[in-house]
């Protein structure tokens, strides 16, 4: 009786042994998972701090890029040559005259890049589309061509009597210059002049974008250009308003 008493109590140590291994190694590989979990979470924020200082800021490269613009002051993208075609008739002292002059003169299309600010860049970082609004156009000239100037008169006699020859050369220089401007200032010629500075400045700031990689789309309008109904402009937040929030 004795000898089993004592095998039953040496049967015992083993088990508890092999029970205290096995919750050892549960609470190491416990250990181990919450090691890993932490390394996991850190790595993610390593990986989340270091893609927020890396990833290029659309905002940022925007106002870089108007300031460039800002900095050229005027941008002309567009040019035409008119060609004005003016007729005066005087009378005097039972005799008439008159005089046409045929005036070639060349216009320039401006925009003033100086007035830009920051309220005219917006970004829309749900659809990736920066907007930009520019002033408007300027019709700047005429710069009249003399060299290619043409006259052709006729009733000579009074202008031989009179001063009538001088007054029709300044009355048809006035109207020559007049009519380059009207067809300067035709809405045909308008449009052209915006479409190749709407060309020039989305380039301006779709080129730095697309450099650093950012996939966004650039569209810009001017201030008295008419807005359709259906566009939401002011759905978008200015550079103003964006960069502020961040000082």
């Amino acid at each position: 009786m004795a000898d089993r008493g004592v095998n039953e109590s040496a049967g015992v140590a083993p088990v508890r042994q092999r029970g205290s291994i096995g919750a050892f190694l549960a609470k190491a590989a416990g250990v181990l998972v919450l090691l890993a979990l932490a390394g996991l979470i850190a790595l993610w924020g390593v990986q989340r701090y270091v893609e927020s200082r890396l990833t290029p800021d659309p905002t940022t490269i925007a106002s870089a890029s108007l300031e460039g613009l800002r900095e050229q002051n005027r941008l002309s993208t567009f040019a035409a040559r008119f060609v004005a075609v003016v007729t005066s008739r005087q009378s005097q002292l039972g005799f008439s005259t008159e005089k046409t002059l045929i005036m070639p003169g060349m216009v320039r299309y401006d925009v003033d890049l100086a007035k830009l600010t920051q309220r005219d860049v917006t970004w829309n970082a749900e659809t990736r589309t920066l907007g930009v609004r520019l002033p408007a156009v300027e019709v700047d000239g005429p710069q009249v061509d003399l060299n290619a100037l043409r006259e052709y008169s006729s009733g000579g006699l009074l202008a031989t009597l009179t001063d009538a020859e001088k007054r029709l050369d300044t009355a048809n220089r006035r109207a020559g210059q007049v009519e380059l401007m009207r067809q300067a200032r035709e809405p045909a010629m308008i449009r052209l002049a915006r479409d190749a500075t709407r060309r020039a400045v989305e380039r301006s700031f779709a080129m730095p974008l697309r450099a650093a990689g950012v996939d966004a789309t650039v569209t810009v309008r001017f201030a008295d250009e008419p807005v359709a109904n259906s566009e939401r402009w002011d759905a978008s937040r200015s550079l103003q308003d964006v960069l502020g929030n961040r000082n």
